[in-house]
């Protein structure tokens, strides 16, 4: 495993920039600690939201949800790999004590890439051309928050979270390339809350699919 602590000018600049921020109000505090924190239970919740609002008889975008889902966790692996390849430590532990703030407790675990961000943006990017609109803006605004809440606590490098938005792209790409494999999962587990084009509809939803 190569240990690298170097920091380079890029990093120590938008880093204190960004989390030279904590510390000064305690509503935006508590805001960027819970994006930072709860990123993957907050797409968990998105994600079953938009399964149940999506129209009944839509598989394919039911479909693109699974993949966003899966892209999210291909990035996780991704990092876990990245991190025992090349270990970089956190910025709380590198930077002298009192020139940073750290808003939250974390391990000293590997800092890039950022896994948060990485899911993240797997999770957005998965969405990406694939799903309605209002899904995929919803995902990538979370990553684009989260993305700037875990340099905000203090707990990763800018790099860390740009490494991590690139895995979560990249991630996304390779995971769709095998959606024809992942399909009659995704139909399955329509099927299963009797979703798909056999699905029945009420009369007045039948009206506002016609008008759309």
């Amino acid at each position: 495993m190569i240990h690298a602590a170097l920091v380079n000018p890029f990093d120590t600049t938008v880093y204190h920039l960004i989390n030279g921020l904590a510390g000064h109000n305690s509503i935006f505090d508590h805001l960027m600690i819970f994006f930072a924190k709860d990123a993957l239970e907050i797409y968990a919740i998105l994600f079953i939201i938009a399964w149940f609002a999506l129209p009944k008889r839509d598989i394919e975008h039911r479909h693109a949800l699974i993949m966003a889902g899966l892209s999210g966790i291909v990035a996780l692996i991704i990092n876990v790999i990245i991190s025992n390849v090349w270990f970089r430590p956190r910025p709380f532990t590198v930077f002298s004590k009192g020139s940073f703030t750290q808003l939250i407790p974390h391990s000293h675990d590997a800092s890039f890439p950022s896994d948060h961000t990485s899911g993240s943006f797997g999770f957005a990017a998965g969405s990406w051309g694939h799903n309605t609109k209002w899904i995929s803006r919803t995902f990538t605004t979370l990553a684009i928050i989260v993305m700037f809440a875990r340099v905000y606590v203090g707990v990763h490098y800018p790099t860390d979270v740009i490494g991590g938005m690139v895995v979560g792209i990249i991630s996304a790409k390779v995971t769709w390339e095998f959606s024809k494999f992942v399909l009659p999962i995704s139909t399955f587990a329509a099927k299963l809350f009797k979703y798909g084009p056999s699905a029945k509809v009420g009369k007045h939803t039948r009206s506002n699919t016609r008008s759309m």
